[in-house]
């Protein structure tokens, strides 16, 4: 392809709605994304939104956006904005998505798609309703796009694994381990719609409908809160930053673990766990699936790593195996590094990128909205068994 070429290509003018952590690695995504990758349109950070206008200001100039504003309303009515990124929190997800909709620009939406399955199924409708215009929704689970998880969905689609049994999920950090560590919007219900669960625990509920293609249609839950208030902080800051604190403490209502089983639709059991509280653990996401004739497992500590067992090996051969996701013939790989040099926690948002364009040209967008919205059902289910002391509750 020569310059030329290249400079022909029509360009997605791309406003992201946020100025904080996901924010940042989605900047980093729309600007990497298309010189690596040779995508059908070339984005372009047209403009950054923060309701702190001054932090606003700051985030678009580090992160190379060519201007910023404080008012997300305004930018979406613009006529120059093809693409809506929405990185606030759960809360403001379904006014903000809704407006964009029906204003004709595509959505790229966090996770979890909302607070609660009702919003989430408002964006739903609004999706379908702006889906029929040619325009696209999709909630941006990244994880999916980890090259050893798209190799994991790829044997399992293949067969690998046989009839799926068993499905075992944790996903465990450490950042709120120490009492005193300050609130943040992350503790706050009306915000976060609820704790480790939907911050953490949505991932691996995605991530495991998604392999196994079946969905949890049942639950039995326990959820904890083992700090009920934290320091305050006069603003705020990262994800497990500290920020200036003031003396006063701040009711926490959301929950610090979560632990339950899951039935899916197929007959396969599921456990799982989500945890920020686990000493030693920064961001242990980890999956194990069983068949009838084989298993993968994965931990993104060792995010190029997979797992691999195969009952058709011969007998004095079998054990896990572990596959290195790097080479040319695996998801993603072929447009990064040589064989063997690994990727980061950043790619896989290149990777939402590049599936997010792609999508564009027809492809479908997934994860849906509809497929969050299972996501966000599975959420209130087991909030609902924990509320009624592990009760088997069905996800409806």
């Amino acid at each position: 392809m020569t310059m030329t070429e290249i400079t022909r290509k029509q360009p997605l003018r791309v406003a992201v709605i946020g100025a904080g952590f996901m924010a940042r690695a989605h900047s980093h995504a729309w600007r990497t994304a298309p010189r690596f990758f040779d995508l059908s349109r070339e984005p372009q950070l047209a403009v950054l939104v923060s309701r702190d206008a001054e932090r606003g200001r700051q985030a678009a100039h580090t992160w190379g956006w060519e201007s910023w504003s404080d008012d997300w309303a305004a930018v979406i009515d613009r006529a120059d904005i093809d693409v809506v990124d929405i990185c606030t929190p759960g809360d403001t997800h379904a006014e903000i998505a809704i407006a964009a909709l029906r204003a004709g620009k595509h959505v790229l939406c966090e996770k979890p798609l909302a607070n609660d399955p009702a919003d989430a199924a408002d964006m739903v409708a609004a999706a379908e309703l702006a889906e029929r215009r040619g325009i696209i929704a999709m909630c941006g689970y990244s994880y999916r796009r980890t090259p050893a998880l798209a190799l994991a969905r790829r044997l399992i689609d293949e067969g690998a694994l046989g009839t799926i049994r068993h499905v075992r999920a944790q996903y465990l950090q450490d950042w709120l381990s120490d009492a005193d560590a300050p609130h943040t919007w992350r503790l706050d219900r009306a915000a976060a719609g609820s704790g480790a669960l939907g911050d953490i625990g949505a991932h691996s509920i995605d991530t495991a409908q998604w392999l196994t293609g079946d969905r949890i249609d049942g639950v039995s839950a326990h959820l904890r809160t083992f700090v009920s208030s934290r320091p305050r902080r006069s603003a705020e800051v990262g994800l497990g930053g500290t920020g200036d604190l003031d003396g006063a403490r701040v009711p926490v209502d959301v929950d610090d673990a979560a632990a339950f089983i899951a039935g899916f639709a197929g007959g396969a059991l599921g456990v799982f766990e989500a945890t920020r509280m686990a000493l030693g653990r920064r961001n242990a996401n980890r999956i194990e699936i069983n068949g009838d004739r084989g298993a993968i497992a994965f931990d993104f500590e060792r995010m190029n790593e997979l797992e691999f067992y195969s009952e058709d090996d011969a007998p004095d051969r079998r054990g896990f195996r572990r596959i290195q996701a790097t080479d040319p013939t695996h998801p993603y790989a072929s447009a990064w590094w040589p064989t063997g040099h690994g990727l980061g926690y950043e790619h896989t948002f290149i990777h939402q990128v590049v599936d997010f364009v792609g999508s564009l040209d027809g492809v479908g967008a997934s994860p849906s909205f509809a497929e969050a919205l299972q996501v966000q059902r599975v959420l209130a289910a087991v909030e609902e068994s924990a509320a009624d002391e592990g009760r088997y509750t069905r996800v409806r």
